[in-house]
């Protein structure tokens, strides 16, 4: 995947037509997915997209990136996973495989586009058209364990680390505030009730 920019490469015209685009995707964006516009690098589009309900990937937020090419509109941007995801059309290295990037191009398809079939993908993958071979193998005669797979993928890569804040959170109480307060005030009766009990026991 490149990181390179085109910007250089690209004529002013089309640079302003997709800063237009990108511009107005992040003020109103399709349902379940945000853009963000690098004012730096205008070919440089991300975008988050919501794990559909009822797929696998419900519930995790997958982080996804357009790559414009020298000849884009002519030709399609690239079109990249971020995150981690299992899924019969990305490649290992995340590169999507879908129709709309390919033989289906056309030079007015717009960003907007793109990003929406991207999310479509992820309703109904395509295992004709398979880069990752055992994604493809697995929906087609295994879907229970595909679905499997995919969900925990979703779980460990496209979901927030909740339970580690929380374990974070637990701990500051054990060491301050009410909780400490009152294990503190325990040992300080505990202390006093063994002084009691020696001292009893001497005078016996």
């Amino acid at each position: 995947m490149s990181n390179i920019s085109n910007v250089e490469n690209l004529s002013p015209q089309i640079i302003r037509q997709v800063a237009k685009e990108v511009s107005g995707l992040c003020r109103n964006p399709p349902e379940g997915i945000k853009v963000f516009m690098n004012d730096e690098d205008v070919t440089d589009i991300q975008a988050t997209i919501e794990g559909p309900a009822d797929t696998p990937y419900a519930g995790g937020t997958f982080r996804m990136k357009l790559v414009l090419g020298n000849n884009f509109p002519s030709e399609p941007p690239k079109a990249f996973f971020l995150t981690k995801i299992f899924h019969p059309n990305v490649s290992s290295n995340g590169e999507i495989c879908v129709n709309t990037l390919k033989k289906d191009w056309k030079p007015d398809s717009g960003i907007k586009h793109i990003l929406l079939t991207v999310k479509c993908l992820l309703i109904v993958p395509n295992p004709e058209s398979a880069l990752n071979a055992e994604a493809g193998k697995l929906l087609l005669e295994q879907y229970e364990d595909y679905s499997l797979r995919a969900k925990m993928f979703t779980e460990i890569h496209a979901k927030p680390l909740r339970a580690t804040e929380d374990n974070c959170s637990t701990e500051d109480r054990s060491s301050e505030g009410p909780l400490a307060k009152k294990h503190a005030g325990d040992k300080k009766v505990v202390d006093k009730k063994k002084r009691d009990k020696k001292k009893t026991l001497k005078r016996l």
